[in-house]
């Protein structure tokens, strides 16, 4: 990856992964990028039992040194005017896939999607979701057929007490998204 790679950093709300999110996004910028935030409805503005939302988007603010964009009207001009060479949706839940694969655009991350692919700009999508086996499935299938969607390569997280289960291996975020700017998918490696 070029050291001035401009990112879009957008999370959505499964929110057991923020913190590992985080410290993958800080190696990402300790390695030269630059990072935008990003956050879904959810994440912007749900307290859960990893956090508040306001203690997240003063994480990310303190990690970016941006305000992390969680309106409609923040997210529309990502693509138009340029404001990033790629955008990385992680944690991307279910929810979130199913509206991409659907073509709705009616949150900020969506929308800051929908923008970047206007002007063909590489979106690298880390799952994380526990119907990833099941519902999420099939949406998975439709952006993997997709111009300009790059998947984090993904594993079962639990296979026994959360069988359909899915979530991507966070620490390739940056490996994943150095093939997108090259417009080639990172293959998953089998270990033997």
């Amino acid at each position: 990856m070029k050291e001035t790679t401009r990112v879009v950093w957008a999370m959505c709300g499964s929110f057991c992964t923020f913190e590992k999110t985080l410290h993958v996004m800080e190696g990402m910028m300790r390695d030269g990028a630059q990072v935008l935030p990003l956050m879904s409805f959810n994440a912007a503005g749900l307290d859960t039992r990893f956090g508040t939302a306001e203690s997240w988007k003063r994480k990310l603010a303190d990690v970016t040194g941006s305000r992390p964009i969680e309106t409609l009207q923040g997210a529309e001009p990502l693509g138009p005017q340029n404001m990033a060479d790629a955008m990385i949706v992680a944690p991307c839940t279910g929810a979130t896939l199913a509206k991409l694969a659907a073509g709705i655009s009616d949150t900020p991350v969506t929308l800051g999607v929908k923008s970047m692919l206007r002007g063909a700009k590489p979106v690298v999508l880390a799952v994380s979701t526990n119907d990833g086996l099941s519902a999420s499935l099939e949406n998975l299938a439709k952006l993997l057929n997709r111009k300009n969607y790059y998947l984090v390569p993904f594993a079962q997280d639990d296979y026994l007490k959360k069988p359909t289960s899915l979530q991507s291996d966070f620490s390739l975020i940056a490996d994943t998204l150095e093939c997108a700017l090259r417009g080639r998918q990172l293959q998953p490696v089998l270990s033997e």
